[in-house]
């Protein structure tokens, strides 16, 4: 596994619990945590316990409660980034909503989300540090800083990004604890049968590639995952699936349709970009191949995004438009069913 992919991998939230010594004497729980979790500063910690995200006996705390024996304490940090020089770069956004505390951005596909080795221009945390280049969250040279959740770089569509370490622990929490809501637009092969359905099994690192993820039906490896999916339209030999999250694994949609043998349109990795259904003819395989042209991977688009507000509590609600080339490959397809309906 390649540096990049070990850190794409990296969980962006850390959990930790502890149960207090009987014989511990009252101490300030921001100093308690910050000597029993390795490299973290009472400042995480507050900022933590404020954001709400430090829970004693089943209650949230501020940074000043003293601990008693036997308190059971449960701490929700966002990962700390690794220590890298980037550089700020001036790279378009297409913003979809900004305040004070988050903005939100519509992702292309092609673009990679955070630094990594190989990758260390042209993401769009390097995007970010320039936008925000006077806040205080980006321009410490961070490898990632503000963010809570991420999409593959060939996956485009909608990205949350805090801007106050507040708001990152607040949306932090959100992203743990699965009260989000997101959508997902997806062109698979073949139809799923049936057209609506729940694809479950852990998702964990393929034993033979350690460059993507498998699915263990058994649950002996990996962690829990679940995807909801609705056909929305057919096509044919494809079909427009809406795929929903309830949980977010790594290429989770991907290597779950791949399980049930639908995988994404031209998702090279989980064998989409093979023609899976239809004709031998010379025709069809042409169609087929210049439609695999018109996106750079998988044929999949993070298309709406609900979270609350980390100041206000309001729910944000947002949906996107399809990118250009997803957008022409559904209306080829389209064409080509409308056309073959006509012959026959």
């Amino acid at each position: 596994m390649t540096e990049e992919e070990n850190l794409e991998q990296q969980d962006l939230f850390e959990h930790y619990k502890f149960e207090v010594d009987p014989g511990q004497s009252p101490l300030r729980i921001d100093k308690f945590l910050s000597t029993r979790i390795e490299n973290i500063s009472r400042t995480r910690v507050q900022n933590a316990a404020n954001a709400g995200n430090i829970i004693v006996n089943g209650s949230p705390v501020k940074p000043n409660y003293k601990v008693k024996p036997c308190d059971l304490i449960q701490i929700l940090l966002p990962t700390p980034p690794r220590e890298i020089k980037l550089l700020p770069e001036e790279i378009p956004l297409n913003i979809v909503f900004e305040d004070d505390e988050v903005i939100v951005v519509n992702k292309p596909a092609g673009m990679v989300v955070h630094p990594a080795y190989g990758n260390y221009s042209g993401t769009l945390v390097n995007a970010l540090m320039w936008h925000f280049r006077d806040l205080p969250m980006f321009n410490t040279g961070e490898q990632r800083p503000g963010l809570v959740h991420r999409i593959d770089k060939n996956t485009s569509g909608l990205l949350v990004v805090a801007k106050t370490e507040y708001a990152l622990n607040r949306l932090s929490q959100q992203f743990f604890y699965r009260t989000t809501d997101r959508k997902y637009l997806a062109l698979a092969w073949g139809v799923p049968d049936p057209p609506e359905g729940t694809i479950e099994g852990n998702v964990g690192r393929n034993i033979r590639d350690r460059k993507i993820m498998q699915v263990f039906p058994d649950g002996s490896q990996g962690k829990h995952a679940v995807t909801h999916y609705k056909v929305t339209e057919n096509l044919g030999y494809v079909s427009v699936l809406e795929c929903k999250l309830e949980t977010g694994r790594t290429h989770q949609i991907r290597v779950h349709l791949s399980y049930i043998k639908h995988p994404l349109f031209n998702d090279f990795e989980y064998g989409g970009d093979q023609i899976l259904k239809g004709t031998t003819f010379t025709k069809y395989r042409q169609f087929v191949e210049n439609c695999f042209k018109l996106v750079p991977g998988q044929a999949l688009h993070a298309k709406t995004l609900a979270f609350d507000h980390p100041v206000t509590g309001k729910r944000l609600s947002f949906d996107s438009e399809l990118p250009e080339g997803m957008s022409t490959l559904l209306n080829k397809w389209r064409k080509y069913l409308s056309s073959r309906e006509i012959e026959q």
